[in-house]
């Protein structure tokens, strides 16, 4: 069973307008309502796989509930950790002639929330994947992925990370199987510019060095990188197509890398199918339906 952490879900209003005019009262031209946060974005592009998971994390208020009403009609199991204060944050994102984000707080993780957390963690046995995905709310430090996987070590689990900076950083002891960067937070991580093929496998491989056993690069408009701990590097090129939101097009790599792993597809075939999610994604206003992926599954070279 594949499992999915994600500590800071967030409702997601996007808005339409032909201009964003300040202080006036203006009426989109369209408004859509997605549920986010990273595992979650995961989840839901594995289920229009056909991979069952769990989703995980925390969720609070009456938008907590609506995230996990919406999960189920998706067909996602959920085993979320209910806070009993604030709500689950809500970000609002504007299209008009530039784009305009205001993302929310989120509420306030207590220690106990996180022991409570752990407590349905403990739960996984041997052969289940774990996905910890994003970033963490107020209340928990940049270890707190590590401290999971310190958790759960020894168990035959595998490790998914698909985090930045020190989240990544503090877990890559832990020997993950597999980490997500895309290229600026691989730049970050590897402390310089990466210009060519030839850096981009010079970064990854250090994380290798560092504990990560496969390391999937997401490149945008250039495709993905995949390098895996037999030694195999592949590449595959971006579909061609009109990019609508880049937003969950990580994730949706991330997640059909997965699927195909799951159908027992080797590494460059399952590349194939998470470069295929990752653009379906893109070309859509949310994440990709199963005939978008199926269509750009077939031009992925």
């Amino acid at each position: 069973m594949i499992y999915t952490v994600t500590l800071n879900p967030a409702i997601d209003c996007i808005l339409g307008l032909d201009q964003l005019q300040p202080g006036t009262i203006q009426r989109c031209t369209r408004e859509n309502i997605f549920f986010g946060g990273k595992g979650i974005n995961v989840s839901i592009i594995l289920r229009r796989l056909g991979i069952d998971s769990t989703a995980l994390g925390f969720t609070a208020g009456f938008t907590g509930i609506a995230i996990e009403d919406g999960l189920r009609q998706e067909g996602i199991a959920c085993d979320f950790v209910h806070l009993s204060q604030g709500i689950t944050r809500m970000n609002i994102k504007i299209y008009a002639d530039e784009e305009t984000a205001l993302n929310g707080q989120g509420p306030r993780i207590l220690p106990e929330d996180l022991h409570a957390l752990f407590a349905k963690l403990d739960s996984l046995r041997a052969g289940d994947t774990l996905v910890l995905a994003g970033s963490v709310p107020a209340g928990l430090l940049a270890d707190t992925y590590a401290q999971i996987l310190s958790r759960l070590q020894g168990r035959n689990i595998r490790f998914v990370l698909d985090a930045a900076g020190p989240l990544l950083e503090e877990a890559l002891a832990y020997r993950p199987f597999l980490i997500k960067p895309n290229q600026q937070e691989l730049e970050a991580l590897y402390g310089a510019s990466i210009d060519t093929r030839e850096d981009l496998i010079t970064a990854a491989r250090q994380l290798q060095q560092r504990g990560a056993q496969n390391v999937l690069v997401s490149l945008g408009e250039q495709g993905a990188l995949l390098l895996t701990d037999a030694g195999q590097i592949y590449g595959t090129p971006a579909v061609c197509g009109q990019v609508i939101n880049t937003v969950g097009a990580g994730d949706s790599m991330l997640a059909g890398y997965l699927a195909g792993l799951e159908r027992g597809q080797s590494p460059h075939q399952a590349l194939r199918l998470a470069t295929a999610c990752g653009g379906a994604t893109a070309f859509s206003v949310g994440l990709a339906a199963q005939d978008a992926i199926r269509e750009l599954y077939e031009a992925v070279g």
